[in-house]
């Protein structure tokens, strides 16, 4: 069903504001995309040393694989939101979902480092279509915002369980069998959501859409990539001219993105939501969240599994209690924010997440299950009510038919707080390590090889004597430990200065509370560009949210 404005006499205009029959099953088949992107997410780290073995990528191809998949999908989100917005959320949520499956194949039996890297950015530009998609699509199958905050709480519940579903299922595939199959377990999902959601998947798009810009595609492109691309080196590599190259083609790039939005007639992305406290707010809230917590959760499997000296399905069993957490946070977050207010709601999630990471800079390599399982529960929680009710509140105060684009901008404020979460917090882990003392008697060139990372501390030892070898590993541990600690300090203070952004910008901010009804619908035609046919007149009744 294709989404329409009913217009006649002043007062009359209307939308059909009615259930949709089927709903809770479409979103039942939705669902499945966001819980197979959550696996995808995860599930690769722990291939990453099988697949060396195999594919022999130097050390700069096997950043490739690791990194370009994010980087594609940080670049097309925007596009492929407003993409799904012009010719169809559901003809592109499939299409995509096709394209996932079939380059997931492609990366199983890759026989090859560049064939895998170009797989994994073939599957970064199917993936791009697939979250964006799922959450319009949501926006408009579900009129009434109540219904429609649960379904919100499913979809995020889904993404947090897959991410961490990702490491288990991860530990068991690659205990039994070969690397590939992490990348061969999409395919029965995928299989599912085209054959049940090509029938029961309602289609939408925005009936008045203009052009696809592609000078915009491309300078979204560009410009998510730069950033993202040299923020992610700098952490890695410190300063070079091609980093700084990278970084200032990407700001421009981004710049003369936002200066064409401005002035196009039917733009990729209108820059005028942003004009809306509530939608900014809650875009800042997600960004400054994931930076505060990525740098945390990317250096957490590798404390538990090379400092704690757990197994890969171990780890995973430890990390699933945050999963637990936002699954049952993000199911209540909706009905706890209409008897409290969004910005208890959201800036309490945040504040509660903020003090786990207090917690968090005591870890040691002694440190118990238990502490762990609790922590995590705790960061679970805070984080499923703050990003459920912010995905509400984006969705709540834009225009139906740009739900796409507005999707895809919350989920590029996540990708872009996960590269400056990795890359900030990563940068200081990095340097507290790098300053450890190596025990007496180590060679020159084998220290500087411990240095490097945690995992080459460990493969170094294992060339030494054992006592030489056993003493630099727990040197090196430590100073690892030392690192995440501060980090987590620092991730710690982002989250609370993200509570008290959130506790200012989403003041008076509201859920919707009825059929038809949102606490900010006259925010519904903010910024719309009227055209020929493209809505009521000025003053009629318009289009509620």
């Amino acid at each position: 069903m294709t989404e329409t404005i009913a217009s006649g006499p002043a007062g009359s205009a209307h939308v059909d504001d009615q259930p949709r029959p089927g709903r809770w099953l479409a979103l039942a088949v939705l669902v499945l995309a966001v819980l197979l992107v959550g696996v995808d997410a995860t599930v690769l780290g722990l291939a990453t040393p099988f697949l060396s073995e195999d594919l022999r990528p130097s050390g700069a191809q096997l950043l490739w694989i690791g990194d370009i998949y994010s980087f594609v999908i940080a670049g097309l989100l925007v596009s492929m939101g407003s993409l799904g917005d012009r010719v169809g959320r559901k003809k592109l949520l499939l299409i995509g979902s096709v394209g996932f499956g079939a380059m997931s194949v492609l990366a199983a039996y890759a026989t090859s480092a560049e064939m895998m890297i170009a797989a994994r950015a073939l599957q970064g530009v199917a993936g791009a279509t697939l979250m964006p998609a799922t959450l319009a699509l949501i926006r408009n199958l579900f009129h009434d915002p109540r219904e429609r905050s649960l379904a919100i709480g499913i979809w995020g519940a889904m993404a947090s369980a897959g991410m961490a579903v990702g490491p288990v299922l991860g530990g068991f595939l690659l205990g039994h069998f070969w690397w590939g199959s992490v990348f061969l377990i999409n395919l029965p999902v995928m299989a599912l959501l085209v054959a049940v959601g090509a029938k029961v998947i309602p289609e939408s798009r925005n009936p008045d859409p203009g052009p696809w810009d592609i000078p915009s595609v491309a300078l979204s492109l560009v410009g998510i990539v730069g950033v993202v691309y040299a923020i992610k080196e700098a952490a890695v590599e410190g300063y070079r001219w091609d980093i700084a190259l990278a970084a200032a083609i990407g700001v421009l790039a981004l710049v003369w993105f936002v200066r064409r939005q401005l002035t196009l007639p039917a733009p990729l992305l209108n820059m005028k939501l942003f004009a809306h406290r509530g939608f900014s707010g809650a875009v800042l809230a997600d960004l400054l969240t994931i930076l505060g917590l990525s740098g945390l959760v990317f250096f957490l499997s590798q404390f538990l599994q090379m400092v704690q000296q757990r197994s890969p399905l171990n780890a995973g069993l430890v990390e699933l209690p945050a999963a637990v957490g936002a699954v049952g946070a993000g199911l209540a977050a909706g009905w706890v924010a209409r008897k409290l207010s969004v910005r208890i709601v959201v800036a309490g999630g945040l504040a509660v997440v903020g003090l786990s990471l207090v917690g968090c800079t005591t870890l040691h390599a002694d440190t118990g299950t238990a502490a762990l399982c609790f922590i995590l529960f705790i960061v679970g929680v805070g984080a499923g009510f703050s990003f459920t009710v912010t995905a509400d509140v984006i969705l709540s105060n834009v225009p139906k038919e740009e739900a796409g684009a507005a999707s895809a901008v919350s989920e590029t404020a996540y990708e872009l707080g996960a590269a400056l979460g990795i890359a900030l917090l990563g940068s200081i882990v990095t340097s507290i390590y790098r300053g450890f003392a190596t025990p007496s008697g180590v060679s020159e060139p084998a220290a500087d090889a411990a240095r490097e990372s945690l995992g080459g501390a460990v493969e170094t030892a294992g060339q030494l004597p054992a006592d030489q070898g056993a003493a630099l590993v727990k040197a090196a541990q430590d100073s690892f430990v030392n690192g995440v600690d501060v980090a987590a300090g620092v991730g710690a203070v982002v989250l609370l200065s993200a509570a008290g952004a959130a506790w200012f910008l989403l003041r008076g901010q509201q859920l919707g509370s009825g059929p038809g009804r949102t606490g900010n619908a006259a925010f519904a035609t903010a910024g719309r560009q009227p055209g020929p046919g493209s809505g009521p007149a000025a003053g009629d009744p318009v289009e509620r949210l």
